[in-house]
């Protein structure tokens, strides 16, 4: 059996935060540093993100998008035999927040986390389709819900330090789903997955682990997007030649390539290096900022919901996290 993508949903909260907005609030918030007017949208072509409401959780934001994807089908929460929390967010260190998910939810099948920051999504895909391949299970629900905006630093002491702050300001929140299904032909047809592991300390958020467990500190997204591009140019670009060549395809030959964003700069340099034609592309980029492992589903919702792709076409998936994991992934939907 292959595993078939049958539908898919998103999930971006209401309340809308521009890049103005962002720098006017470290501004005030930081007594010895401003912003130059414009740096976030001149640097990132990023307009605006989104916020959860201070009541939301992670979960709430995947719950809100897999109702979507369920009713896309038709069908209730109890008719899934697998759910997969695919996300850089959780709501507590412990349970998995996928148990939280499905409570809320009402599914009462087996459940388990993927963590693998903004390949999170696309690694539960990719465990979604070994799982129904070997014959495990038969209908996956994968989701992701991104609460980054908890983890920004608003109060900067120096330009040094906003400049270590800045990936926070391009992140947004947003929950995302997939259900993948059983099928005797179509579905996901190839995939491959790469690490640079040496690279991991290019972005991080260290609360919460063994190494900071309880410091406030460390609570901040940190971030370096020189050495994320810089890693990715060393390292990345090999794995997606590889997919065409192995596969006798050119990005061509598919409606979309859904390819992970993080800013206009990055994401042209990839298109540029990989060779992906610009009108393959879907750039959410500019209006909802970088909804990390929530990217790939969301362009692909979008491109769905605008007609460029329906039942029978071939669409990409490029995952790229933080320099450090890289991943490739074919279906025909």
């Amino acid at each position: 059996m292959r595993a078939r993508i049958t539908a898919v949903a998103a999930h971006l909260p209401p309340r809308v935060v521009t890049s103005a907005e962002v720098e006017a609030r470290v501004a005030a918030e930081s007594p010895g540093y401003r912003p130059h007017p414009t740096i976030v949208e001149r640097m990132t072509g990023i307009r605006a993100r989104h916020v959860m409401d201070d009541g939301e959780q992670a979960s709430d934001l995947a719950v809100a998008a897999a109702r979507r994807a369920l009713d896309q089908r038709g069908i209730g929460a109890d008719a899934v035999d697998l759910l997969i929390f695919g996300s850089a967010s959780q709501d507590l260190i412990e349970p998995a927040t996928a148990h939280i998910a499905a409570a809320k939810l009402g599914a009462s099948c087996p459940v388990f986390d993927v963590k693998n920051a903004c390949n999170s999504f696309l690694n539960g895909l990719q465990m979604a389709d070994a799982l129904i391949r070997t014959g495990q299970h038969e209908r996956v629900l994968v989701c992701t819900g991104e609460s980054p905006s908890r983890a920004i630093r608003w109060t900067v002491r120096d330009r040094a330090q906003f400049a270590d702050a800045f990936a926070g300001y391009t992140l947004s929140d947003g929950g995302a789903a997939m259900l993948v299904e059983a099928a005797p032909d179509g579905g996901i047809f190839y995939r491959d997955f790469a690490a640079v592991s040496s690279a991991w300390e290019i972005g991080t958020l260290p609360a919460g682990g063994s190494m900071h467990p309880r410091d406030p500190e460390y609570a901040y997204f940190s971030g370096d997007g020189r050495r994320l591009k810089d890693a990715f140019l060393a390292a990345g670009p090999e794995i997606f030649a590889n997919a065409l060549t192995k596969t006798g395809l050119a990005w061509d030959d598919f409606a979309v390539v859904a390819v992970h964003q993080v800013t206009l700069p990055y994401l042209e340099v990839l298109r540029a290096t990989l060779g992906v034609p610009p009108d393959r592309l879907v750039v959410t980029l500019p209006e909802h900022g970088n909804v990390a492992s929530a990217s790939l589903p969301l362009q692909l919702a979008t491109a769905i919901a605008d007609g460029r792709c329906r039942p029978g076409d071939r669409v990409a998936l490029v995952g790229l996290a933080g320099g450090v994991s890289l991943g490739v992934l074919f279906a025909e939907l």
